[in-house]
């Protein structure tokens, strides 16, 4: 996991997570922030072993840990998250080839039905990342009924 620890310690990643945390200081609905990131990646990881997928520990992890990190940018964080994988892992010893299924695997995490499996791992387990039945915020929030977590499960 030393490649995620550099993801984590990277000056790009550390600005962008306090861009957000900064636009998100008075947010009162879900935070994205490197617990959400660390959440997904754990309850991602367990579904893969669970079963029994061909998904790398390390990758599942640095998509888990860039998937929102684009969000300060105005435009649509799946785009601007992939582009700062793009830009961040090859500095943290990830191939071209890794690089480019952690950037389509972040590009793909806000839409269901994802045919390719990281991608589909991905948007399930940032979903079930997410404590919806005992939120506070709940009866204000945007997202649909059928997004939201109801239940303790992975």
């Amino acid at each position: 996991m030393q490649r995620c620890n550099r993801i984590y310690t990277h000056p790009m990643y550390i600005s962008s997570m306090e861009r957000i945390r900064k636009q998100e200081k008075d947010r009162k609905f879900c935070l994205h922030n490197l617990q959400h990131a660390l959440d997904t990646a754990r309850i991602g990881y367990i579904y893969i072993l669970e079963n029994k997928l061909s998904i790398d520990k390390e990758l599942f992890y640095a998509a888990a840990l860039l998937h929102d990190a684009g969000r300060y940018s105005g435009k649509p964080h799946n785009e601007s998250g992939a582009e700062l994988a793009e830009r961040i892992m090859p500095d943290c010893g990830f191939t071209a080839a890794e690089t480019a299924a952690v950037a389509a695997a972040i590009r793909c995490h806000r839409a269901e039905g994802q045919e390719d499996i990281f991608s589909a791992v991905l948007y399930m387990a940032d979903k079930k990342s997410r404590i919806c039945f005992e939120c506070a915020a709940a009866d204000e929030c945007y997202w649909p009924d059928q997004k939201r977590n109801h239940e303790i499960e992975i």
